[in-house]
């Protein structure tokens, strides 16, 4: 196949425009590089989909791109703040990110460069950083009735769901925020939850935050939440869940909606087809990249945010600070290389 060089070709394609993508879209900028952002939801879809309401308990530093930009009402943002202002950077900066466009395949060419297939479109990057979140590829039980209607795999408000018997199933920060919000508002809530996890303290263990765990405590003491600890979950009906306790006990528990907030994981496929090299390791399969140019072991192919080690929004954003400037320098040369022969 035969690609041919246009006024979309780019020095660098950015997969994503999640805080990763939106840093690595500023620095690109800052650098002058031709540059373009693809993003098949929007922006930051992945605050889009964090629960209305939220507070995000990360401090202001760990979330802005440039020091004293977001200044939210109290000292921590809600979600609609930070979704705001991180549109409101792309908009400011004149970023140049395309979104509600879906990336459909990136295939080498013959000259080293990259062709990138989307549903509205086709391009051509000299390097291609892949930066996009994993919220669309949540886990699954592989239980029957995990596809009924009444399954969620996000959690986004609480009132369609006020006096009804929810179950939460999961040990991490998302199931234990979904537990809170229900039983603050009204819903009759368990938490599903395997006692080590309920258990676990250490913040490098994933455990749930303390300012969370705290009012989960305390929404226990006021009976207005149910602690289930965890064998498995055996079956999803119309009106109840069979699950199986730690003990090995079988127990039917009435319900009217199920939440499985039990993680995500990067969809790889597009890199591994590519012919990235992936490992294991405590977060699962990851492509791997050299820690200081994100670059992986294929030549123009970088990786940053939920594709790395760095999974928080602070290691997200800081990342593209680091590379993004020696992928410039980098392209800066070869440049000046090209036009001295």
């Amino acid at each position: 196949m035969g690609y041919q060089l246009s006024t979309n070709h780019y020095q660098l394609i950015i997969i994503g425009a999640g805080p990763a993508g939106i840093s690595a879209a500023y620095e690109a900028e800052k650098a002058g590089l031709r540059y373009l952002v693809i993003e098949k939801g929007l922006i930051a879809n992945t605050i889009y989909n964090y629960p209305v309401g939220l507070t995000v308990f990360s401090t202001t530093n760990e979330l802005e791109f440039e020091a004293g930009d977001l200044q939210p009402a109290r000292e921590k943002p809600t979600r609609e703040e930070l979704l705001s202002y991180y549109v409101r950077f792309v908009l400011d900066n004149e970023l140049k990110i395309q979104w509600e466009e879906e990336v459909r395949s990136v295939e080498k060419t013959g000259d080293g460069r990259f062709f990138v297939k989307t549903e509205k479109g086709e391009y051509t990057a000299q390097n291609v950083l892949f930066a996009m979140g994993a919220m669309d590829n949540p886990r699954k039980l592989g239980v029957k009735g995990e596809d009924l209607p009444k399954v969620h795999d996000h959690f986004r408000e609480t009132y369609p769901w006020v006096k009804k018997k929810a179950l939460i199933v999961g040990g991490g920060n998302s199931a234990g925020e979904a537990a809170l919000f229900l039983a603050e508002e009204g819903a009759i809530a368990t938490l599903a939850i395997f006692r080590d996890d309920w258990e676990n303290d250490d913040p490098k263990q994933g455990c749930i935050k303390y300012w969370v765990k705290n009012p989960l405590e305390e929404q226990l003491k006021n009976h207005c939440l149910n602690l289930f600890y965890l064998g498995k979950v055996l079956e999803i009906r119309e009106k109840e869940v069979i699950l199986e306790d730690e003990d090995g006990e079988r127990c039917v528990l009435e319900n009217d909606v199920v939440f499985i907030l039990i993680g995500s994981d990067a969809d790889l496929t597009k890199l591994k087809n590519l012919g990235v090299e992936t490992e294991f390791n405590k977060y699962g399969e990851v492509p791997v990249y050299d820690e200081e140019t994100f670059e992986t072991n294929v030549n123009g192919i970088y990786v940053a945010g939920h594709f790395t080690n760095h999974r928080h929004i602070k290691g997200a954003i800081e990342a593209p600070r680091r590379f993004i400037p020696k992928l410039a320098a980098k392209l800066n040369a070869a440049n000046v290389m090209r036009k001295n022969r």
